[in-house]
């Protein structure tokens, strides 16, 4: 088996991405099936970083279900975030925004 840093959860075999159990600060390594990644910025705790290349437009597969597609290609121990990901499930690119489209207001039925 290829070496794959502890802090990082593979939560289904098909999955595309890994789940940090810890953050990992900047410039610190973090090994990813055998190749050492020094991300620039801090990613944490609960964030995805690809487990292999993704390309644009590509599902990211979390729990061996689509959850997005890249919105360009994102390489091997990339943060998958905002930034590279659309969502399969509303219309923006977060549900803060995707509540104000639609009109909904926290606390009502709407």
């Amino acid at each position: 088996m290829t070496e794959t840093d502890r802090r990082l959860l593979l939560l289904h075999p098909d999955d595309n991405v890994f789940v940090l159990r810890a953050a990992v600060d900047a410039g610190e390594t973090v090994v990813v099936e055998g190749t050492a990644i020094r991300p620039a910025a801090r990613i944490g705790m609960g964030h995805k970083l690809a487990r292999r290349p993704i390309s644009t437009g590509e599902k990211v597969l979390k729990y061996g279900a689509p959850i997005g597609s890249a919105t360009r290609a994102i390489a091997v121990g990339e943060h998958v975030h905002l930034t590279n990901l659309k969502s399969d499930y509303t219309q923006t690119h977060s549900l803060d925004e995707a509540r104000v489209a639609n009109g909904v207001v926290e606390g009502t039925n709407t």
